[in-house]
């Protein structure tokens, strides 16, 4: 495998943290830079771990203290921060490859930025997929860039197509390639058997504890709302060119299947293995090759047993409103992220019920008018409209609440 410097997006979150840990145990792969959001006590924890060049963090006020904690252990890195300054250590001439783990809508500028200066993207930050998919593609192509699905359903999906075809760029006829349909598996989360009524009275607390995986707070609860893999769903149709009608979603809360692909001859190819997160990280860095990913080999026997059972969307409409987005088409999708960002924001903070979170992307998906996204522009354009419109329809929903309790 060639030497690899690498910049990591959101090095504090889970994702960043694993892609570290797979870093660590193979020595061709350096670090170049870090960075997060405001959690600068654990960034610098990092950086003396692996010595980066620089450390970028998301907030001026952050950076402050992480500058003087830097000085004060004596390290070499140099301290930055801002969204500029993430798009330069995703862009730098010395990056070959950018893992790309900001979560939210935040992390598209610096992941734009690494595909028109042609690095290798390792994606797990589906959101900035979802809000401008084609746009970010097209970037990608123009520029040379390589796109690496991260997320372990799409790391599924890449590793059982034919590698002659989606390792190309741009469309592909799949029925050329006796591809028939792809199937997307979800645990089902925390709440998986719960009724609606239960599930209304859950808490933040409740919904980020994950039986499987050890995720970050926002993309936990989109798990537990089965948003996560309506997300992943458009994610894959705009990956791997595949229409909606030809992908599909199946619960499986072992998490030990992570997807499968379905050819013409009956075939079902599944790529398995413990839901631990360096197994995609560590294939997407070292694609086309191996290497280690400090992650236990899969015992079938300890498993002994796999169940698969068709989602309920009447429990879960956040999924039922991903396939719809899906089939809009145009701004549809950045709609759906953006609202259901403030809707999680909202829940966390204890402002909203847990099933308030579809009923606002609801109102706001319902509220809007799909256009074609044309340029960069628009993106931010139907991005700030959605998020101005979901608190806008939030506070409503806030003081009707207050006002029926104070009655």
């Amino acid at each position: 495998m060639k030497e690899q410097y690498i910049t990591v997006l959101g090095a504090t979150g889970s994702i960043g943290r694993s892609t570290l840990d797979v870093i660590r145990r193979n020595p061709g792969l350096r670090v170049y830079a870090l960075t997060a959001n405001r959690n600068w006590q654990r960034l610098l924890e990092l950086a003396k771990a692996c010595q980066p060049e620089v450390l970028v963090m998301a907030d001026p006020e952050a950076a402050e203290q992480l500058t003087r904690a830097v000085q004060c252990a004596g390290l070499p890195s140099r301290i930055t921060s801002g969204e500029q300054a993430l798009c330069e250590v995703a862009s730098h001439h010395s990056v070959t490859t950018v893992m790309a783990a900001i979560v939210g809508g935040a992390g598209l500028p610096p992941v734009l930025a690494a595909a028109r200066a042609g690095k290798k993207i390792l994606l797990a930050n589906k959101e900035a997929l979802v809000m401008a998919g084609p746009l970010f593609l097209k970037e990608a192509r123009d520029h040379g860039a390589t796109i690496l699905p991260v997320d372990s359903e799409h790391n599924a999906l890449f590793q059982c197509l034919p590698q002659h075809a989606v390792s190309g760029s741009g469309a592909v006829d799949w029925s050329a390639h006796g591809v028939k349909k792809l199937t997307l598996t979800a645990s089902g989360g925390p709440f998986r058997e719960w009724s609606r009524d239960q599930m209304k009275l859950a808490t933040p607390e409740q919904a980020v504890a994950h039986p499987n995986w050890s995720m970050g707070a926002k993309i936990s609860v989109d798990s537990a709302t089965l948003m996560n893999k309506g997300l992943e769903v458009i994610e894959a149709s705009l990956l791997f060119s595949m229409p909606q009608a030809s992908i599909d979603v199946v619960i499986h809360p072992e998490s030990i299947v992570h997807s499968l692909v379905h050819y013409v001859d009956g075939s079902v190819l599944a790529q398995a293995g413990r839901p631990d997160m360096r197994t995609p990280i560590a294939h997407a860095l070292a694609w086309p090759e191996r290497i280690s990913s400090g992650v236990e080999p899969l015992d079938l026997v300890a498993v002994s047993r796999l169940r698969f059972q068709a989602p309920d969307l009447e429990r879960f409409p956040c999924l039922a409103l991903a396939f719809e987005a899906l089939r809009k088409g145009e701004s549809a999708p950045t709609v759906l992220n953006a609202a259901n960002e403030v809707a999680v924001e909202a829940f966390l903070a204890g402002r909203i019920g847990f099933m308030a979170i579809p009923e606002l992307v609801r109102k706001v998906m319902d509220a809007h008018e799909c256009r074609p996204l044309q340029a960069l522009a628009d993106v931010y354009d139907i991005d700030n409209w959605a998020r101005r419109n979901a608190r806008d329809l939030l506070q409503a929903v806030v003081d009707s609440d207050v006002g029926s309790h104070n009655g």
